[in-house]
């Protein structure tokens, strides 16, 4: 790919990405108070998080993958569920995947 092609692809979804947003603040602020939007949207912002957590704790590039942030996800769940506080979640599964690599895995 040439550098002017990635240029080019760079500013046309720079203008994509503007023009969405643009659009949003254009939506009538009525048809965004219904429950039904309000209920979708929110549900679309866990999907998304959730697809993001899921692609990177189980792949490795174009394969699936099983290493030490397996384990951490799952402690950070557990910590979660514990209700406990943010910054102990991630410190929490942060220890566990660090302290699966010292052993070796992963």
């Amino acid at each position: 790919m040439s550098a002017a092609v990635l240029w080019a692809t760079v500013l046309v979804a720079s203008l994509a990405s503007f023009a969405l947003k643009l659009a949003g603040h254009l939506v009538p602020e009525h048809w965004l108070a219904t429950d039904r939007v309000q209920r979708t949207s929110s549900l679309v912002t866990v999907a998304l998080l959730v697809s993001l957590v899921v692609v990177q704790t189980f792949t490795d590039g174009q394969a699936l993958s099983v290493d030490a942030r397996v384990p951490a996800l799952a402690v950070a769940a557990v910590a979660l569920a514990w209700r406990a506080p943010f910054v102990v979640v991630v410190v929490l599964a942060a220890a566990t995947a660090a302290g699966l690599r010292a052993l070796g895995w992963g």
